[in-house]
């Protein structure tokens, strides 16, 4: 027996309500974007309007798996596959701002992830060269980065201890995996006055804020972190 046209109509309201209730409408996501801006990453000191205003215009949501869109917003990092995770919103936020970024400037990305601090960066210079040993993760990196409209993201599947010769010197550096030990090519790939944000460290980590000087390298510890583990030549060294 056929479905009569009212049944068939059924069945489709019953669908589009399905869908509805499958995906939190797009004024949703934009008002736990704000309030992500305004109660996790404000309050706590971040003040740079740029990266502010950044954080407010990538949707962090089209950047983890579909399952875990409702989290999105919220004050953690989160599993995004392959054994890796996006980062806490106020740690992208803190770390981006800590580079002190100009217009103008080249940025090298350690760890692509999920491609969402690429998004922020690219919103906030004018290239972001980012690095990832996990093929699966760049694909799909590139693809969100994509469908975002990040233009000027240019993604490198390959070690990131050895950071990206061909393109340096960087204004920035930024890291988002931790080594044990600062990683010397990138300090070489870092002009004089760039900046650099790592963590470093095994079970113990912690942030780092770099400053390449004419006459060496300035550090300061920032706070503790916890991040996953740099892999490749980094376990080697």
């Amino acid at each position: 027996m056929r479905p009569t046209l009212l049944a068939m109509g059924w069945l489709a309201l019953q669908l589009i309500v399905t869908l509805a209730a499958a995906a939190p409408p797009p004024e949703n996501f934009a008002a736990a974007r704000q309030s992500m801006v305004n109660d996790q990453i404000e309050r706590r000191g971040v003040t740079d309007q740029r990266v502010l205003g950044a954080m407010a215009d990538v949707p962090r949501h089209l950047f983890v798996p579909d399952a875990m869109r409702d989290k999105a917003y919220e004050d953690s990092p989160l599993p995004i596959g392959e054994g890796q995770t996006i980062s806490q919103p106020y740690i992208v936020a803190l770390m981006t701002s800590l580079l002190e970024l100009k217009p103008g400037d080249r940025v090298l990305e350690i760890g692509t992830g999920s491609g969402y601090q690429a998004a922020v960066l690219s919103h906030l210079v004018k290239d972001v060269y980012s690095m990832e040993i996990l093929a699966p993760l760049a694909a799909s990196a590139e693809k969100h980065l994509a469908e975002t409209g990040c233009r000027n993201v240019h993604v490198r599947v390959g070690d990131g201890y050895k950071g990206w010769p061909e393109e340096a010197p960087f204004d920035a550096v930024i890291v988002t995996a931790a080594p044990e030990q600062v990683p010397q090519p990138l300090i070489d790939q870092l002009r004089v006055g760039g900046r650099m944000v790592i963590p470093v460290g095994n079970f113990f980590q912690n942030l780092l804020l770099l400053t390449k000087t004419a006459e060496g390298v300035e550090r300061r510890t920032i706070l503790p972190v916890r991040f996953v583990p740099m892999t490749g030549d980094s376990q080697r060294q």
